[in-house]
């Protein structure tokens, strides 16, 4: 008896990344289950959590690209968010229970200006007490979810740029809202849904973020992305496209062209003299073939890898 066909696996895709646009409704751990199928290996990972609501930017590891992602998260990033005054919540977002609802009319351009002025630059930032940060080795949303009370320590962060492109009346249960759709750049670890929840208390209404676009990590944009559906709909039989080594690097990392010698020596971990570039972090050494051999950090009168990709 001929049982069913085999379920065909797709082909292995080669090492690199791949910007995915993530849709609303989806956790990161949820694309990538979705990406290891599409990719046909379980060696994938992301860099930088959405949370469900959001949607946007959504940096895949595949392969030994997965060894970049740590310096991926620490890339600055950049959102289009809705910020909704005269509504709190639990969350601080769309996906909690409203705790307070406050007539927000007399809320107008100018003072909005101002508060978002005072929430630009160097800031000391409390994260959600529903974030992912670990609170003696449990994740805080879990503890709030099991009943604690959990209040998180003020940490600092950087918002390069927290521009208002509009400000519109709104109502919520018969009561008057200010709907402000904002762009932010910050440094990583900022929490958008925070800036939502402290731009409400400085001007007394409270607030919350009532939607969120990720359009950049670092060098990576929306204009390189792909849906889920578009990475899948391709032939069983052929690997999906990524990002390769090099060009991923080159889009985060100052680049270092290499010599023979060169090469040789950091496929085998060994040291090399001091190139030009200055870097505060590590920069990419390529190849003359193009190939991304090491990531280098100076050290003293040297260069060392830091992370070795090409083979000894």
């Amino acid at each position: 008896m001929t049982g069913a066909p085999a379920a065909t696996r797709r082909p292995t895709a080669p090492d690199g990344l791949v910007v995915v646009d993530k849709p609303a409704g989806l956790t990161s751990h949820d694309v990538v289950a979705r990406m290891r199928r599409i990719a046909g290996t379980r060696k994938v990972g992301h860099a930088g959590t959405l949370d469900p609501m959001a949607t946007g930017v959504l940096v895949i590891g595949i392969g030994r690209a997965t060894r970049l992602l740590t310096y991926v998260v620490g890339a600055d990033k950049e959102y289009e968010a809705t910020i909704r005054l005269g509504v709190a919540t639990t969350t601080d977002d769309a996906e909690g229970e409203t705790v307070a609802v406050v007539d927000a009319s007399g809320v107008t351009r100018a003072v909005v200006d101002g508060a978002v002025r005072d929430l630009t630059g160097p800031i000391e930032q409390v994260p959600s007490s529903v974030s992912a940060i670990k609170v003696d080795g449990k994740r805080a949303y879990a503890r709030v979810r099991d009943g604690e009370d959990v209040r998180l320590a003020a940490r600092p962060v950087t918002v390069f740029r927290f521009d208002v492109a509009a400000v519109r009346l709104g109502a919520v249960a018969g009561v008057r809202v200010v709907d402000v759709d904002v762009t932010v750049v910050c440094s990583s670890g900022t929490y958008v849904r925070a800036l939502a929840r402290d731009l409400g208390a400085a001007l007394g209404v409270g607030g919350h973020l009532t939607a969120l676009r990720r359009t950049r990590v670092g060098g990576y944009t929306l204009a390189g992305a792909r849906t889920l559906d578009e990475l899948a709909d391709v032939a069983d039989d052929v690997p999906i496209d990524v990002l390769s080594l090099a060009d991923a690097a080159r889009a985060i990392f100052p680049v270092r062209e290499l010599t023979a010698d060169e090469e040789t020596a950091l496929s085998y971990g060994k040291r090399i003299a001091r190139g030009p570039l200055t870097s505060d972090g590590p920069v990419a050494a390529i190849a003359a073939d193009g190939t991304l051999v090491a990531l280098l950090e100076d050290r003293g009168a040297q260069a060392a890898p830091v992370l070795v990709f090409a083979p000894a």
